[in-house]
């Protein structure tokens, strides 16, 4: 990379010569723009990139959407389609250059709208020469945060919750502490509401579960706009781009629980048991990123096919609700203020 920088400092140097601009100016102004590109970058991306390393960035472009249009909708999905259609489109146009550079130099990348941002994995060069670039804000870690330990259940546990389901249950303590059975009482259960669960995945097909799932009719379960996989590689038992619901840690499959579980009999675990659920697994095995973060805050927006891409979300069946499994500490490397778009988003 020392190499290339010095052949292009000279270059500059030679030709700032021919127009009649002297040395010392022109170095002057080389060390002012290197300068400029560092103080865009993360000091997680500087440390990870070392000794020609390559990492995983997010990079964060200067161009941002006008979402204040939104406020003059009434309606949940006509806000909705506002916000997905000006965030995708502001992308899409801003984000051109730079993905046709990256492909061009065969990079691996990954464009997201929810946030102006690209996912890029590369050494240091690449992330120098992005950051040169004017229509670049800065470049952030993409860290790999562990959240949760693997839950791990034992026999002698699994026979107690299996037995527990099996006998009469009341209404959970829990639930009946926030007073929820009070407004079950007055006719409202979450009927016509479906909560989007950001988590490990979901056991979809679990007795508490299963009649929840917006995919599934009865007879058939269809998890096209109601499942997506965030993971695309490792991801444990349910391995990567998991085609069906799948939880490898347990502990989505808990939240989404809480938030509808209800058996059709006396064991009632959830706060809203008339409510539908879809699901997006953003950690594997415990463990995510910013990516898979906002790969989730997306689908949600605009739920899309399972194998699909966001450009074929459709913002009308997004969640009403959403529920949220994860953290984002700087002091492992993350930017919350990348997250916090997101969330406004």
């Amino acid at each position: 990379m020392k190499v290339r920088l010095l052949t292009l400092l000279i270059l500059v140097c030679a030709t700032l010569i021919l127009i009649g601009i002297p040395i010392a100016s022109a170095y002057s102004n080389y060390q002012e723009s290197l300068q400029s590109a560092q103080r865009k970058i993360a000091s997680w991306v500087i440390d990870r990139t070392e000794d020609g390393k390559e990492a995983e960035f997010l990079v964060i472009m200067a161009d941002k959407s006008d979402l204040s249009g939104a406020k003059a909708f009434q309606t949940k999905r006509e806000k909705g389609r506002f916000v997905r259609d000006a965030l995708l489109q502001k992308a899409q146009q801003s984000q051109a250059s730079l993905v046709e550079w990256l492909q061009g130099r065969g990079v691996e990348h990954r464009s997201f709208y929810i946030v102006n941002a690209v996912w890029v994995k590369a050494g240091r060069e690449v992330v120098m020469e992005i950051a040169a670039r004017s229509d670049v804000a800065r470049i952030e870690g993409n860290p790999r945060i562990q959240n949760l330990e693997p839950v791990k259940i034992t026999e002698e546990e699994l026979q107690a919750a299996t037995n527990a389901v099996a006998a009469l249950q009341s209404i959970e303590p829990g639930v009946s502490y926030i007073r929820a059975p009070e407004v079950w009482s007055q006719g409202f259960t979450g009927q016509g509401i479906v909560i989007g669960g950001q988590d490990t995945g979901v056991e979809w097909n679990h007795p508490a579960l299963k009649n929840h799932y917006r995919g599934w009719n009865g007879v058939t379960a269809n998890h096209d706009y109601n499942w997506h996989d965030s993971i695309h590689s490792g991801g444990g038992v349910c391995g990567p781009n998991s085609p069906t619901p799948c939880d490898d840690d347990n502990h989505g499959t808990h939240t989404l629980g809480t938030a509808v579980g209800d058996d059709g009999g006396t064991n009632q675990i959830g706060v809203a048991p008339g409510a539908k659920f879809i699901a997006c697994r953003n950690m594997d095995q415990g463990n995510g990123t910013p990516a898979t973060y906002l790969e989730c805050f997306e689908f949600f927006l605009a739920p899309y096919p399972v194998g699909g891409n966001s450009s074929q979300g459709d913002p009308l069946k997004a969640p009403d609700i959403t529920t949220n499994s994860w953290t984002c500490p700087p002091s492992e490397g993350c930017s919350p203020g990348t997250l916090q778009s997101a969330v406004e988003a």
